[in-house]
């Protein structure tokens, strides 16, 4: 069974924070050529499980099948999320479980998965 709890995260300078309810089993490190670049660990849930406390400003990039729309702060160019569908056409949020600010680095375990194959 899974432990679903209430995680607090942010970008750098706080200007866009988020809490989101989440497991941190089944996290995901990518290859392909945007997650690799950032070093992305990414946790993925549903739209109702993700909330903004802080919405600064944001900009959004997106690229290969432009599913996925990458938001991340102007001011110090974070990426806490993204948004966009998942492989089943669902709405899902891609949560960058380093900006996490409630876990202790590397307390969690993530499967290496071949994104630059798909």
């Amino acid at each position: 069974m899974t432990d679903v709890r209430t995680h607090a995260g942010s970008c750098h300078c706080g200007a866009v924070a988020f809490e989101v309810e989440m497991s941190l089993d089944g996290l995901i490190e990518c290859n392909c050529s945007h997650c690799h670049r950032k070093g992305f660990v990414l946790g993925f849930v549903s739209p109702d499980a993700f909330r903004l406390t802080a919405e600064g400003p944001e900009t959004e990039y997106r690229f290969g099948s432009h599913k996925i729309g990458h938001r991340f702060c102007q001011t110090c160019g974070v990426q806490a999320y993204a948004r966009g569908e998942g492989p089943d056409g669902r709405p899902m949020v891609a949560v960058n479980v380093r900006t996490l600010t409630d876990i202790e680095p590397f307390s969690w375990t993530a499967t290496r998965v071949d994104g630059a194959s798909f």
